[in-house]
């Protein structure tokens, strides 16, 4: 298939336009500038890294809404303790103006309750009787190290078709959101896999903003970042090199080949962890052509 011709309709910078972005909590505060930054409607997915930030994350989400965006809190199984927990948090992030989550296991290396994987969660219901429509789950397209390294690949791929069959057998939509990477010839490979599996839900693949090689080897290190972090990582070792700033445009570039050029794929948007700061993020977001 040929890719689309038109410049207006198939650059860079038009594939950046359907963007979400990754907050904490805390961040909220960041909301004038995400006003100011970010086109009304846009996804704001909110994080959940400490189980202590619940109460936060739901301002946020009230925060983000009234602001015009669509929040999407992250809901980590490992930080949910019963099915009475679960029920309390989502009716209180519904009604603090989403109807689209995403439901993840979560980093934590133990489970505070009874859950420990995003399935389990799904399956109470819970979700459809708070009035949720939206369902993400999440990605790995270079592997989550916690699981394959233990269990293999083919694990990931079935948790992956279980969590697509719960999520269009119950009326829901859904997406994939994955980890950040930095590289789009692992997201082709990794795409054409679940396609020929039947997995056909659109992915959005996480990318990380402008930031320093110090600073995307400690985020690559902390999330178990796979093969694509080779070139950061090799980057590190020259220590005049560490401060310089790092950014993603060969990569974005890469997946609107992908957007564009092979539809087939589902490559939907890019999703952006602001590492570097926000600033960073969006004075790079206005350079790109």
């Amino acid at each position: 298939m040929n890719a689309p011709h038109s410049p207006a309709g198939s650059s860079t910078a038009s594939f950046l336009r359907l963007s979400s972005i990754e907050i904490t909590p805390k961040q909220v505060e960041k909301l004038p500038l995400l006003k100011e930054r970010l086109t009304p409607g846009c996804r704001v997915f909110v994080a959940l890294i400490d189980p202590n930030d619940l109460a936060a994350q739901i301002e946020a989400v009230k925060q983000l809404k009234a602001a015009g965006f669509l929040p999407v809190p992250h809901v980590p199984a490992r930080f949910v303790r019963d099915e009475a927990d679960l029920n309390a948090r989502i009716k209180a992030l519904a009604e603090a103006g989403t109807d689209t989550m995403l439901v993840l296991g979560g980093g934590a290396p133990e489970p505070i309750g009874k859950y420990d994987a995003a399935i389990q969660l799904m399956t109470t219901g819970v979700f459809q009787a708070n009035g949720v429509k939206t369902l993400g789950i999440a990605g790995h397209p270079e592997g989550n190290p916690d699981i394959t390294k233990v269990h293999g690949e083919a694990v990931l791929l079935k948790a992956l078709k279980e969590k697509q069959a719960y999520i269009k057998s119950n009326g829901l939509d859904g997406f994939i959101a994955t980890q950040f990477l930095f590289e789009a010839g692992p997201v082709a490979e990794w795409a054409k896999r679940l396609r020929a599996e039947g997995i056909d839900l659109p992915i959005y693949v996480g990318i990380p903003g402008p930031a320093t090689i110090k600073t995307l080897v400690k985020y690559a290190a902390m999330c178990g970042v796979g093969n694509s972090a080779r070139f950061i990582r090799k980057q590190a070792l020259n220590i005049t090199k560490l401060l310089s700033v790092n950014t993603p445009d060969d990569f974005v570039a890469g997946l609107a080949k992908l957007h564009y050029g092979q539809p087939e794929l589902g490559v939907a948007g890019p999703h952006l962890y602001p590492f570097g700061g926000f600033d960073k993020l969006f004075d790079w977001m206005k350079t790109v052509k």
